[in-house]
């Protein structure tokens, strides 16, 4: 915290923060030689997560594979060179706890290591642990906190009073010293890539810096990004698996309801088939707990009109308006843009608005009319405005307070609660129908991630999978927990198609608030790139983007996939150089290499 100190003894030091005084005139009295600005530290210390830490995982008797997985991690941190090893392990076996047992031995040695999240919803969950383990020795860092927590973490860090950093992505830059360890938990996640510059992947940022420091990096998950299990079995990374859950407890029974054949023997339009109504009934007389996933907020995502057939959009976005019914609002997801709810048409003034389609919100709502005895709570990013509503949601189901959890994919993964023994899913291979060449191994990830939060305590689990893709080869091998066949599968496709991991790619943006112009450079470095051949290269477009325009930009795009990664930045170099002599302006041409979203 900067403080001045004045140096007429009239006057007493105080904190800068305190004065309301512009800068410029402190400015003038610094030159002046009237008072003096010093840094001292301030007391900020983040508050201990209110979250109760879950069992020490010093407490229980390691397995076989964790033990073999603790010495392998052990031996490549004593030599002291870099080193990659992939921790696959399924649901419930026990990854965390490695993890932190690696940790404390780092620490040991008097050494420092990061332990990444992908989301700011698992840092309480994993703050409480850390603190149980290392105690003061450790730090948090993530977009959550204030400037004034989040300066006082950092200065804490390159003191060398924290040697343990957990938090996001962000994270992976803390100012460590003598970096040994840095565990990337569910390695897969997408929210790892920051989609605004600078552009980069913290898991791949992790990788080198432990390249740089002669660290080992540790990239964790039940189901594993399909580069980086590719990786592991050409070599790249050393493959460690724990194939069992902790004691010996089975996977969770998965039961597929196909919603078509529901829609034919009821004749209406299921949100909760009978078969998952029926599940909720039965936990809730033998008082244990559900979680039911939807992973799409809000109450409707589509407002419609049945006399003309047009549905609200975004002003700034080429999407639907979704509808908020608690906080009586019209929102898009993508830009933040809020209306009020339309009473009528704005295209044809017909008064036959229709709402289509269910959210969690709309989803909390039917089961508390099917279940009105039930204690329902709903995890999303409309009720979780901080870090204490988190903690709050979590708690209430850990101590029993709540019989029934609706979330979106917030609820799929890292949550450790021992009384759920029914998940249902809904809508969850909704994402099948992205154009996205990923949507299937996305869709794999979440059915696997929320099914494994079943059976974690002593009773055993079973799974509900309402789905309309009951064929599809993701659903198939996530009902099975079968990794390795989706792993099979997918990569026969990716090989087919000349996508990661078979060849780098990079997604390459034109964008305008202007049409014209977005049509315009994109056909212009569309003749570009037909008239430059680079062997190798395979360049897709100019395509409008999967969503047109958002945040008043209409945008266009090319894709560009090449087994040399070389050869590929160089073409993008010259395709940079061309744009900026077409003047092209440099902002309006996003290139994203190893793109995440291609939306």
């Amino acid at each position: 915290m900067r403080r001045w100190l004045p140096w007429v003894g009239a006057l007493r030091s105080r904190p800068l923060r305190g004065l309301d005084v512009p800068r410029t005139t402190l400015g003038t009295l610094v030159r002046r030689g009237l008072i003096e600005l010093v840094d001292e530290p301030q007391d900020s210390t983040i508050s201990v997560s209110k979250l109760k830490p879950r069992q020490s995982p010093f407490e229980f008797e390691f397995s076989v594979a964790q033990k073999e997985a603790l010495g392998k991690i052990g031996e490549a941190v004593a030599s002291r060179k870099f080193a990659g090893l992939l921790l696959h392990g399924i649901t419930g076996s026990g990854k965390t706890a490695v993890y932190l047992a690696c940790m404390r031995q780092v620490l040991d040695q008097g050494r420092s290591s990061i332990l990444l999240v992908p989301e700011i919803g698992l840092t309480p969950a994993v703050a409480a642990d850390l603190h149980q383990v290392f105690g003061d020795e450790v730090a948090i860092l993530h977009s959550g906190l204030s400037n004034a927590e989040r300066a006082e973490q950092w200065h804490r860090i390159r003191r060398g009073e924290a040697r343990v950093v957990a938090g996001t992505r962000s994270a992976v830059f803390a100012p460590l010293s003598d970096l040994a360890l840095i565990v990337v938990d569910e390695e897969q996640d997408s929210s790892y890539k920051q989609e605004e510059t600078p552009r980069y992947h913290a898991r791949d940022v992790a990788v080198m810096r432990a390249k740089m420091a002669g660290a080992v990096v540790v990239l964790g998950s039940a189901t594993p990004s399909l580069e980086s299990y590719y990786n592991a079995k050409k070599n790249k990374y050393a493959l460690v698996e724990l194939p069992d859950r902790v004691e010996r407890r089975p996977l969770p029974e998965v039961e597929i309801v196909d919603m078509r054949q529901e829609f034919q023997e009821t004749g209406q339009e299921q949100v909760i088939s009978r078969k998952l109504a029926e599940e909720i009934r039965e936990r809730l007389e033998k008082k244990e707990q559900v979680m039911v996933l939807l992973n799409r907020r809000g109450y409707s995502p589509v407002v419609l009109c049945r006399a003309c057939g047009k549905t609200l959009q975004c002003k700034n976005c080429a999407v639907s308006m979704t509808h908020h019914k608690r906080e009586h609002k019209m929102e898009c997801h993508y830009c933040g843009h809020v209306e009020h709810i339309p009473d009528k048409c704005a295209h044809c003034g017909s008064e036959y608005v229709y709402f289509v389609g269910t959210g969690s919100e709309k989803l909390e709502e039917l089961l508390h009319g099917m279940f009105p005895q039930a204690r329902i709570g709903r995890l999303d990013r409309d009720t979780v405005r901080g870090r204490e509503d988190f903690e709050h949601a979590l708690n209430a189901l850990n101590e029993g307070a709540l019989d029934m959890l609706v979330g979106t994919q917030m609820i799929a993964k890292g949550h450790d609660i021992h009384g759920v023994t029914l998940v249902g899913v809904i809508g969850a291979d909704m994402a099948l129908g992205l154009p996205d060449f990923r949507a299937a191994e996305r869709t794999f990830q979440l059915l696997t991630q929320v099914a494994g939060r079943a059976g974690r305590g002593q009773s055993p689990g079973k799974v509900v999978l309402q789905t309309y893709f009951q064929e599809h080869y993701a659903v198939q091998f996530a009902a099975r927990h079968d990794f390795a066949g989706f792993y099979e599968k997918e990569l026969q496709f990716r090989a087919w198609m000349h996508y990661p991991p078979y060849s780098a790619i990079a997604n390459v943006l034109i964008r305008s608030e202007k049409l014209d112009d977005a049509l315009t450079w994109s056909g212009e470095l569309g003749r570009w790139f037909e008239k430059t051949r680079h062997e190798g290269i395979r360049v897709l477009g100019p395509a409008a983007a999967p969503i047109t325009r958002l945040k008043s930009d209409y945008r266009y795009h090319f894709i560009l996939k090449s087994p040399s990664r070389e050869k590929m930045n160089v073409l993008l170099r010259a395709m940079l150089a061309e744009a900026a002599a077409r003047k092209i302006p440099r902002t309006q041409v996003i290139v994203d290499v190893d793109a995440v979203w291609l939306m």
